[in-house]
């Protein structure tokens, strides 16, 4: 049986996590979860999965769930640096890290360095620091598992192709809800017509970065470090049915595709039980159901934000990390309608533009470059509201 901590398991990707487990509580126990301040709700994941460890970020929160769960033989504990401490311990095997932006990328530091198996739903931690991360893990021998769906068929479909090299791979879109529209029409979009995606249940930051295709260009760069490719062979495809999760194209032209309905389940279950695959009862394919698949290319003038993560990606250095410091402000002001869909792209531009390059940043410069980007772009919307 395999101990997996749940770096925010209170989240989308952490409840289907939990979902996976209850499924099989013959492989997996959820030794640790943890949320930023969702306390209901980690009160009733405790009650029922009993881990070891329950952690919640938010520290005012800390008394309410030690006393509903004193009872049970849960350690309780509150805070940032908790998380960050007790991912190391001992009995640990896998840590899933499904924790929302740059908070995920510390604990995944130290658990790397204790040599535990990561099963990577935090895009960022790779987008923010992958060349440190992935450094780190064939130092510590320490596997580094996609979860994302799209990186997750990458992963698949290089399985037993060790030998072969990659000519390209292509990473698919759905085009999120304003595939097509034109930037007058994304002029007046609001939260509301951002956060109902056609294909994929997410949380709200996440689907805002896929109806910006944000989302895209931060796993654009991800896919750099995990396959330790060059930016000029990473491409975006548009495919609407999300259908084919990506693809990779070989040297001698094959090209292999991962299929398979949208359900995140399914990627998560592979990272927890690789190399093996374990039988579920997930709603299968049917290709009657889909007689045509639909391809092609992302609008980059429209959705700029992916035009911009190409950039930070062949900028190399700390650029990602402002690109995604810069869109985490953006997005939040955007949930808060304080600027527009539009003045996202505005918004982190101008801090490509503005915050300090650093060639090659140590942990420090990323820390350091991480806050610099939020106190710049925080006073930018403060001093000259943003338009759509």
């Amino acid at each position: 049986m395999k101990n997996i901590a749940i770096l925010g398991s209170t989240g989308s990707i952490g409840t289907q996590t939990l979902d996976v487990i209850r499924d099989n509580k013959q492989l997996f126990r959820a030794f640790m979860i943890t949320a930023h301040s969702n306390a209901y709700l980690l009160i009733q994941q405790a009650l029922e999965f009993v881990p070891a460890y329950a952690i919640i970020c938010d520290e005012t929160k800390y008394s309410e769930i030690k006393e509903a769960l004193a009872h049970l033989p849960i350690t309780v504990l509150a805070g940032y640096e908790a998380i960050k401490e007790h991912v190391t311990h001992l009995d640990i095997d896998v840590v899933l890290t499904a924790m929302v932006g740059f908070a995920g990328l510390e604990p995944t530091i130290n658990a790397i360095k204790a040599g535990k198996d990561i099963a990577l739903a935090n895009k960022e931690t790779l987008v923010v620091a992958g060349d440190m991360v992935t450094a780190l893990a064939k130092e510590h021998n320490v596997k580094i598992l996609p979860v994302d769906s799209e990186h997750s068929a990458i992963f698949q479909c290089l399985a037993g192709e060790q030998d072969n090299a990659i000519e390209k791979i292509i990473l698919t879109a759905s085009g999120g809800p304003f595939r097509g529209k034109s930037v007058a029409f994304l002029a007046d979009v609001t939260r509301e017509h951002a956060l109902k995606h056609p294909n994929w249940v997410m949380g709200a930051k996440i689907t805002i970065d896929s109806a910006s295709l944000m989302n895209k260009g931060l796993e654009v760069i991800e896919a750099r470090w995990l396959f330790d490719l060059r930016p000029d062979q990473i491409e975006v495809v548009v495919h609407p049915q999300s259908i084919i999760h990506s693809l990779v194209q070989f040297e001698d032209g094959s090209i292999k595709a991962q299929m398979g309905l949208p359900d995140m389940k399914l990627p998560i279950q592979y990272a927890l039980t690789y190399p093996q695959r374990v039988k579920t009862n997930f709603k299968r394919f049917n290709f009657a159901d889909y007689r045509s698949l639909t391809f092609e290319q992302p609008d980059m003038d429209t959705f700029r934000n992916l035009k911009l993560a190409f950039e930070a990606m062949k900028k190399g250095g700390n650029m990602p990390c402002i690109i995604n410091a810069a869109n985490e402000v953006a997005v939040a002001a955007f949930l808060k309608n304080e600027i527009g869909f539009l003045a996202m792209s505005d918004l982190i531009e101008t801090c490509m533009q503005q915050i300090p390059f650093v060639k090659e940043p140590t942990l420090q410069d990323y820390l350091n470059t991480d806050k610099e980007t939020r106190i710049f772009a925080q006073n930018l919307i403060q001093r000259m509201p943003l338009k759509a």
